[in-house]
This record gives C-alpha cells, structure tokens and sequence, in this order.
C-alpha cells in the first residue's frame, strides 16, 4: 500500500493532478475553496509556456512516476497549450484526461465564450494573475526586451490589446497588469473572468475519481 499523506488518504484514493507551474497557485486555492481535500498536485515547470515541445515528454514521465508512487487517479493540469496534439497523444496512451480547450486563457474565459469570440482574439496579448505577478522575470527577460527594448514591435507590433483575464480581484496585479500594457505599447482591457472551467475539470476529476 503507498504511503498515506496527513488526512491519512493512500495514493490510490488521491487524485495527482499533474499541472503547468503556470496555474498552480490557481488550483491550490480552487483545492481549498472547492474542498478538494483528495487532490495531490505535482506541477511541470512554468517556463514550459516557452517550450511547449518540453510537455509532453515531461508529462508521460509525471504519469509514470505517479503510477510508481501508487496513483491510480491521474489528470493533467494543461490544454493543449501549444502542443500540437502531442500532449493529447501521450494522456490517450496513459488513459489520462486533461482540461478542455486551446490553452489556459481559454478556459479561464471559459472554452464556449472563447470559441464564440475566437476572431476578436487574434490581436489581444493576454495576461493573467501569474503573467500580471512575473511579467518582468517570465516575459520580458526571456524575449530579451530588457536589454534590447527595440525589438518590442518585432514581437508585439501585431498586437492592439493587453487583456487582463484576472482570476482575482487585486489591485496590486490590476497595476502591474496595467504598467505591462504600457510597457508594450499596446491598449488595456480587464476582465474579471476567475477560474473558469479549471474549476469544474478539477472539481469532476477529485470527486468522480475519473482519470
């Protein structure tokens, strides 16, 4: 039998939700509002956002190790998120499930509203809590921006938005979120959208057990 954690629940009756870095602060607190107290969560690195080919070889080794540790509830914590089906090709070999849509800011929005407003999107740069809290650290230094600002229009030139999808309502991410608009030359609009559909996918994943 694998090793109990503190609520005395064994692997077996646990579900590890193998997640992007990305939303992990989002499932915890959707863990702690939703009472999901059989969700074990393992996270990929956050910086995979810029090497989606990195996912789903990550993620079959997660599986399997999570299998190892005795999991027999697995779900992943991504969309396809830029890969391609790739991901998709790997959880289908595994039996494993993962949230619905394109990428995270679909969901967060909600993968219906998104698709009805697919053609609005395509020059609107989103930004959520995690990318309005590490702008600087996850997107400006890995493109290079703080030391050569003259290539912001090579990246961004097509862009006409900075939307704000926000999980929660916090001033402090608002003005970050705001300043990082400003800094890419492009208009801002917030959305309060909270967690979308990531909260019924984890929530359906824990208490159906369904991998």
């Amino acid at each position: 039998m694998g090793k109990s954690d503190a609520t005395g629940a064994t692997p077996g009756e646990r579900t590890r939700v193998i997640a992007c870095g990305m939303i992990a602060r989002e499932i915890l607190a959707l863990k702690d509002r939703l009472q999901l107290d059989a969700l074990d969560l393992a996270c990929l690195p956050a910086d995979f956002h810029h090497h989606p080919e990195r996912i789903a070889p990550a993620m079959e080794q997660a599986i399997i190790a999570a299998k190892a540790e005795g999991f027999t509830r697995i779900f992943a914590g991504y969309a396809d998120c830029g890969t391609g089906g790739a991901l998709d090709a790997v959880l289908a070999r595994h039996g494993v499930a993962r949230i619905e849509g394109p990428h995270c800011f679909s969901f967060y929005v909600g993968n219906a509203a998104f698709a009805a407003r697919t053609d609005a999107h395509m020059t609107h740069f989103f930004c959520t809590d995690f990318l309005a809290r590490h702008f600087d650290t996850f997107l400006i230094a890995p493109l290079g921006l703080d030391r050569h600002p003259e290539l912001r229009d090579m990246y961004f030139g097509h862009y006409t938005h900075l939307v704000y999808l926000a999980q929660t309502v916090d001033p402090v991410l608002e003005e970050k979120a705001r300043a990082a608009a400003k800094r890419l030359g492009l208009a801002y609009v917030y959305e309060h959208t909270g967690y979308g559909d990531l909260a019924g996918a984890l929530q359906h994943a824990v208490q159906s057990g369904q991998a």
